[in-house]
């Protein structure tokens, strides 16, 4: 393997699902500016994800819409002045 070709700036991060604000503490070198205190009383960075594995339809067996960002009314008015 080559050397020095990974991160070294691993830290503790927050991810938080913003469908149905689940969150679970992981590693990370994502950059943040919020942070939320964990179960262990610490501050952590919070990443915000749109969807996770706790509300992917894939894992959950549900097949549930989850529009955050409005990417289906986006799409919708795009297509409808061509008709």
């Amino acid at each position: 393997m080559k050397k020095d070709i990974h991160p070294s700036n691993y830290r503790f991060v927050v991810f938080r699902d913003m469908s149905n604000n689940t969150m679970f503490l992981s590693r990370s070198t994502a950059a943040s500016k919020e942070t939320v205190q964990w179960e262990d009383g610490k501050e952590y960075p919070v990443i915000k994800l749109e969807i996770s594995n706790t509300s992917h339809p894939f894992y959950t067996g549900k097949n549930m819409l989850v529009d955050t960002a409005g990417r289906i009314d986006k799409f919708r008015k795009r297509y409808e002045k061509k008709k």
